[in-house]
């Protein structure tokens, strides 16, 4: 049912020194950063050969990585994502499977601008599981 790895996201604490050591010390080519106010973040993305890496911080006080990084104050891997076909159809499959679709369990619009869900990392190996549709 999952595609290809489509991003790594990594919470950072500082977009800008991140966005700076990818792009200067790696070489990699990177994105302008992008408000993603519907899910409480700003992004960045580091563009790979074979997939991408996405730079999370925090947008406002109650954004759904700012607990991540008061518990990993240096920041971390915060979620893999995988591309899926049909995002409503994968979903389904998940909750026949007994895997916790997060919050309503509708689809949300993520940065890439596509359709979205976050699975419950409790039920994927203690990793936090997003599924875009491509």
């Amino acid at each position: 049912m999952i595609g290809r790895l489509n991003h790594v996201a990594i919470a950072v604490p500082d977009l800008a020194a991140a966005t700076a050591m990818y792009r200067d010390t790696l070489g990699a080519e990177v994105s302008a950063p992008q408000a993603v106010p519907e899910h409480g973040v700003t992004v960045v993305f580091v563009n790979l050969p074979n997939t991408k890496i996405e730079l999370l911080h925090p947008l406002g006080k109650n954004s759904p990585i700012a607990p991540f990084l008061a518990k990993n104050t240096s920041g971390g891997i915060h979620h893999v994502c995988y591309e899926v076909a049909d995002i409503k159809a994968a979903r389904d499959r998940m909750i026949k499977s007994g895997a916790r679709v997060l919050g309503d369990g509708e689809p949300k619009i993520g940065a890439h601008g596509k359709p979205v869900l976050f699975l419950h990392p409790k039920d994927f190996c203690g990793t936090l599981v997003e599924l875009e549709q491509v």
